[in-house]
């Protein structure tokens, strides 16, 4: 998620999975005779893999909850205090040690994979270098990213934590006591956040108080903490399950409960008194320059907001032309808002069960996975489980998320789905959901860039917003392709979804650019979709906590779909659908420029070996 490579770079090297073929000696390269000998490359490049495997190794124990997350047990009872002062200057130190280290790393050694590597990790570097001036520390917690409520669902027993055997309870038990030191420092920050101005938004704090009032209880067996007891298994003997259950009655009561009350009153009694009626980050201190860098981050672009802002209202009116014609199909009399209305109100788009909506998404995964031969060469080995988003979650979260399995599959992908509001989950969107968060989409991009060999463990569990969420929208894109959307319904589906990404880039630039208030945001996007007004809330309460984070979607997509219409018209007809997504894929998550450099040379190469072969 960082700077734009020089272009330079982009010209000069060749991005691609496997090793290329050498090339002849061209004017302005090094002659025979200067150019590094093959001892000498393979000795930076061993350099370079240990330096990249020390990277991450150090990366992991500063980020015990991501080796978690990837299946590496070995910090399971870790929890590092990540909002203190310590932790923010030991952050400066390792950004600047690591550069250091890149820098003694010879590139013009580097070839391949080795030198995109090296570029990437020094950007990366370079961009959190940078944005350790905004003080995102003294806003540690809203309604959409909460540690206080991702660590309930860590601890739940269905989630990331391993609870199979005696020791991973212990780990947790372990952990708790982290929890507890991060919640205390969060209040400490959150004052340092009224004191200096920076603050969230009234709106979304009240939500934060709701969600922080249901994790709060009073019966440990009543706490979400309790499903890993409840899911306790028989591998853990009747000796250790008693000690076990005591230990975890003893510290949610004692320890973890206290610590959740404390923050809790805090955040009712203090903190929402002090936030803000403003809504967007141009009214914070140097709010527009923490939105610019927000904004390059995400899009892994140098676009300003206004131009961003422009590209958004451009495809807004386009999609809503294309809405107007689904309602000329299906022969609907009304203007397009009157169907929208209709569209929110018959009841035949819309479950009345939550399980029936949960059995309808399993039958679409198993619909897909049989159609994704048809565009596709290549799969992960890990499969994905359907769930609904936890009831204490739900209200504040958007209608679907997905959550990465291990790569050895020993834990599959899960696709949440949010049944909070049914009317939030109509039947016409389904086909679109599945495809962006499921396959082709996250569950399909994720679970391969982990699976792929022959590259960094920090590019395979990495990620860029505009990559792979650009990805998942570029998957629903597709879907006619794939032989989906064949219901006009389902069609217009996909334009909702198409339409709440384009929203997306007048919203967010409106609210942190522009001056938008929240209900100017609501009302723009009521206008212009069928959205159910909850679910336009919370996506425009995340936009606002979140800012530039919702970008990376649309500017992603448009970016992936330019890329493919160049190498058509490159290759013409030996252009190959399946060959090209291999290509998008198999690197792992890269930035939008370097993508594009890496298919250029793809393209290049397929047509050279076109005109030789012919």
């Amino acid at each position: 998620m960082r700077q734009l490579l020089a272009a330079a770079f982009a010209a000069t090297i060749v991005l691609s999975a496997c090793h290329t073929s050498p090339r002849s000696a061209e004017p302005g390269t090094r002659s025979e005779s200067t150019a590094p000998s093959e001892a000498s490359r393979a000795a930076e490049s061993r350099k370079l893999a240990t330096l990249l495997d020390a990277f991450w190794q150090e990366t992991l124990v500063r980020n015990p909850l991501l080796a978690t997350q990837i299946g590496d047990d070995r910090y399971n009872d870790r929890l590092p205090n990540s909002l203190s002062a310590t932790y923010r200057a030991e952050t400066k130190a390792f950004d600047e040690r690591w550069l250091a280290e890149l820098a003694r790393v010879d590139r013009s050694k580097l070839t391949g994979q080795d030198r995109l590597s090296h570029e990437i990790l020094e950007r990366n570097l370079k961009l959190d270098f940078e944005g350790l001036r905004f003080p995102s520390w003294m806003i540690p917690i809203n309604q959409f990213y909460s540690l206080p409520a991702s660590f309930a669902q860590l601890g739940s027993g269905q989630s990331q934590q391993p609870f199979r055997h005696a020791k991973d309870y212990d780990d947790f038990l372990a952990r708790m006591d982290g929890i507890v030191v991060q919640l205390d420092q969060s209040i400490a920050n959150m004052r340092a956040g009224v004191a200096a101005g920076v603050v969230q938004p009234k709106v979304v704090v009240q939500k934060v108080r709701a969600q922080l009032d249901a994790l709060t209880v009073d019966d440990p067996e009543t706490s979400v903490y309790w499903g890993a007891i409840q899911a306790m298994p028989a591998t853990v003997s009747a000796t250790e399950r008693a000690r076990l259950t005591e230990a975890y009655r003893a510290k949610i009561r004692d320890v973890v409960m206290p610590a959740y009350r404390r923050l809790r009153d805090f955040v009712r009694d203090e903190y929402l008194p002090a936030s803000r009626d403003t809504f967007g980050y141009g009214s914070l201190p140097d709010g527009a320059a923490w939105y610019a860098y927000l904004v390059r981050v995400n899009t892994t672009t140098d676009w300003t907001p206004d131009r961003i802002h422009d590209i958004g209202l451009r495809e807004v009116a386009r999609i809503r032309g294309e809405m107007e014609r689904v309602r000329e199909q299906v022969g609907f009399a009304g203007d397009l808002h009157a169907f929208f209305r209709h569209l929110q109100d018959d009841p035949r788009f819309y479950y009345t069960r939550d399980e029936d909506l949960l059995e309808g998404y399993r039958a679409l995964q198993r619909r897909i996975h049989v159609l994704l031969p048809n565009l596709f060469d290549i799969a992960p080995k890990s499969d994905y489980e359907v769930r609904a988003v936890e009831p204490y979650r739900a209200e504040s979260m958007s209608g679907a998320e997905y959550q990465a399995g291990t790569p050895d599959g020993s834990r599959p992908g899960i696709f949440y789905v949010n049944t909070f509001n049914l009317k939030a989950q109509p039947i016409f969107g389904m086909e679109t959901l599945s495809l962006h968060e499921a396959s082709p989409g996250h569950h399909f991009q994720v679970s391969i860039a982990q699976e792929v060999q022959g590259v960094p463990a920090f590019r395979r569990f990495g990620g860029y917003v505009a990559y792979e969420e650009g990805w998942a929208l570029y998957a629903e894109s597709i879907g006619k392709e794939l032989g989906l959307f064949t219901d006009p319904y389902m069609w217009y589906g996909r334009l909702a979804d198409e339409q709440l990404r384009a929203m997306r880039l007048v919203v967010d630039t409106g609210l942190h650019a522009k001056g938008w208030t929240r209900e100017r945001a609501i009302a723009y996007m009521v206008d212009n979709s069928s959205m159910a007004e909850t679910d336009v809330v919370s996506e425009v309460e995340r936009y606002m906590v979140i800012p530039g984070q919702a970008l990376g979607y649309k500017i992603g997509q448009l970016s992936l779909t330019e890329m493919r219409a160049e190498a058509e018209r490159e290759l013409g007809a030996a252009f190959d659908v399946r060959e090209f997504h291999r290509q998008v894929l198999i690197d792992g998550a890269l930035p939008m420029d370097v993508l594009r450099a890496k298919l250029r040379a793809w393209t290049a190469e397929r047509r050279s070996g076109a005109t030789t072969n012919g």
